[in-house]
């Protein structure tokens, strides 16, 4: 299966047509300027159309065209690792993040006094598998955030010791927006022999992310929000090195070296993080989620270099602009370097949920966490999108 995508720009050097990508690529913008992408993405034409042609594929012929659709997972295999310059070997398919970074928590080695450093305020993908781990001894140190969100290098480095094994934390945080420099995070961890466990949901699709020069260990992300893909389908990062250190809890089939030779018993696991997929992958998920890649990567996604980012970040800094001039206060760092595609707003004597409830009634679809109005475009979305959502606050006292 192949998805033709057009191209969005006549060269490299020129800018995406935004416009254009906006109307061939998402329906979604007939009827809602949607701010959700935090929670879950409408799904692009290219990634519809890939679940429809598995769909009718498995209908009308059964599993006659399975090696075809095998062939194709491989093709995205190659395309996940060219979005943050990993080697294919270190990519393994998972259904979410939970499951990847459980994958991690419960296949490292732990002893009693072994701890882990996370953030305050991550999302349960990246607490409960580490909270888990307290039935092995394993002391988990949460430390505090500023009142934005803001995660300190310098605290951080303090709550790690001789103990600590791994630190963990998100790309970008689900309800502040605060994004990290998994770089500078990395460095300290590796500074204390720790692993570096990178919760990248939040920020891959928009940001470039670079997994060798950053020196990270271990990634996981769904695919369901800025990479624009179906419920599901995501993905797991594991440094080549560290393969033999991880072990499988969850061994199946698909895990060794000769999966498709039922008769014959060999346990000789994959060399490489395919290790870990056990058995029956997510077909159609996973090729929605290739087509959603190839068309992030047709507008300019690399590891080093995204227009989608610039984009994202414009609108998120014209929604702080226009929101604030009504009386709304904005609960997001917007330096450069730590702002993303999340911006949550309070506004007094206003109830987030029923006001999430108001722009939901008349077109907007935004979320609320931990009492805040928040909103997250895409590179899709326009001003008009965001003129809309603020029209309808101001004129809803």
């Amino acid at each position: 299966m192949s998805i033709e995508t057009p191209p969005m720009h006549s060269d490299s050097n020129s800018a995406p047509d935004w416009h254009k990508y906006r109307l061939d690529y998402f329906p979604v913008v007939k009827k809602w300027a949607y701010f959700d992408h935090a929670a879950l993405s409408p799904l692009p034409v290219p990634a519809r159309d890939a679940i429809a042609d598995w769909l009718a594929g498995i209908s009308l012929d059964g599993d006659t065209d399975w090696l075809t659709w095998n062939s194709r997972v491989e093709k995205i295999r190659a395309r996940v690792a060219s979005l943050f310059n990993a080697e294919e070997i270190e990519v393994a398919f998972v259904p979410n993040t939970a499951v990847g970074i459980s994958t991690v928590a419960e296949g490292l080695s732990w002893e009693t006094g072994d701890n882990v450093v996370i953030p305050q305020g991550e999302f349960p993908s990246n607490l409960y598998p580490w909270m888990n781990l307290q039935n092995k001894g394993v002391e988990l140190r949460i430390v505090k955030t500023g009142p934005f969100g803001e995660i300190d290098l310098n605290r951080v480095s303090e709550a790690c010791d001789a103990r600590t094994r791994v630190v963990a934390m998100s790309w970008v945080g689900y309800s502040s927006g605060f994004r990290i420099d998994p770089a500078a995070f990395a460095a300290v961890a590796h500074d204390h022999n720790a692993f570096f466990v990178l919760d990248a949901i939040q920020g891959l699709g928009v940001f470039p992310l670079d997994v060798q020069s950053m020196e990270i260990d271990f990634l996981a992300a769904s695919g369901h929000k800025w990479l624009m893909g179906p419920e599901g389908a995501g993905l797991m990062y594991c440094n080549k090195r560290l393969l033999e250190q991880l072990v499988i809890r969850g061994i199946g089939w698909n895990s060794v070296q000769n999966p498709y030779l039922f008769h014959k018993v060999d346990l000789r696991l994959k060399e490489s993080a395919a290790r870990y997929e056990g058995g029956t992958r997510n077909m159609a998920g996973i090729h929605a989620l290739g087509a959603s890649l190839d068309l992030l990567a047709e507008i300019g996604l690399t590891p080093t270099a995204s227009p989608l980012a610039e984009r994202v970040l414009g609108l998120t800094d014209k929604f702080c602009s226009e929101l604030e001039k009504i009386g709304f206060q904005c609960q997001s760092v917007r330096h450069s370097e730590n702002s993303s595609g999340i911006v949550s707003f309070q506004a007094e004597e206003r109830d987030a949920a029923e006001t999430r409830n108001l722009l939901l009634q008349n077109g907007v679809v935004s979320s609320v966490r931990h009492g805040l109005l928040r909103f997250s475009p895409h590179a899709y979305n326009n001003e008009e999108d965001i003129e809309k959502a603020v029209h309808l606050l101001q004129n809803s006292n």
